[in-house]
């Protein structure tokens, strides 16, 4: 069964469509109580609402605006029904919200928890896979917290908000894997295990630091991509060793 026909560039039909001008002015009430009615309920989630999106609040965000967008401009759906949509979205986040307060359980299940990702400048390849997150991606955060290389660190954790907290050594850091410039843009160095090396040396694939004097052997977190130079400052270049 065929539409009605369409006509083609009908700006009737383009700008208006069936509705009548005076739609328009309707449409400008409906967008009014919708924000204002969607503005008191945010204001009921709490700053704590407003400041971060773990997985409760981006669940809240998408159906918000799935509930608030249809009766903006859609005649067929009345205001009340969509206002009390959005009154029980926003009484369950309250609810949820309570109940990740009060146990541990349900906010462990709603928002994670914390993971240690670098402890003494060595991490583990199989708590990033776990967190969701690469190598690169654990060296582009420690960029952002103005970390050079592994040694700097103490403790990293991967928080539930997905930030990166740092806990650096005050001075003195020991030499460690460089995480600057980026992989990226410049390559690690690898050592060559058939020639005898000294002094300090990081694995490419833990950050783990050793004092080696003769030939390289295998790092104990049986990784494959080698070793390189541990420096302290990598961007003062061989200086920085």
């Amino acid at each position: 069964m065929s539409g009605p026909e369409i006509i083609p560039f009908d700006w009737q039909r383009i700008w208006l469509g069936d509705a009548p001008p005076l739609f328009l002015l309707e449409i400008v009430f409906r967008t009014a109580v919708i924000f204002l009615w969607l503005l008191f309920l945010l204001r009921l989630t709490g700053k704590r609402g407003l400041a971060q999106l773990s997985a409760l609040e981006l669940v809240i965000v998408i159906a918000l605006g799935s509930a608030a967008g249809d009766p903006l401009f859609y005649p067929e759906v009345p205001l009340l029904h969509a206002m009390l949509a959005l009154a029980l979205v926003v009484g369950f986040q309250r609810v949820l919200s309570r109940l990740v307060v009060r146990s541990e359980t349900v906010e462990s299940f709603m928002e994670g928890q914390p993971v240690e990702l670098v402890r003494d400048g060595v991490f583990d390849v199989r708590v990033l896979e776990g967190a969701n997150l690469s190598r690169e991606d654990l060296f582009e955060k420690l960029r952002a917290q103005s970390v050079m290389q592994l040694g700097e660190v103490r403790r990293a954790y991967f928080e539930q908000d997905g930030t990166l907290t740092v806990f650096s050594h005050d001075k003195n850091s020991l030499p460690g894997l460089p995480v600057v410039p980026p992989w990226d843009l410049e390559k690690p160095v690898v050592l060559n295990p058939d020639e005898p090396q000294q002094g300090r040396v990081a694995c490419l694939d833990c950050g783990r630091v050793v004092q080696v004097s003769g030939l390289l052997g295998a790092c104990a977190c049986g990784g494959k991509d080698g070793w390189m130079v541990a420096v302290v400052d990598p961007l003062a270049g061989p200086s920085g060793v």
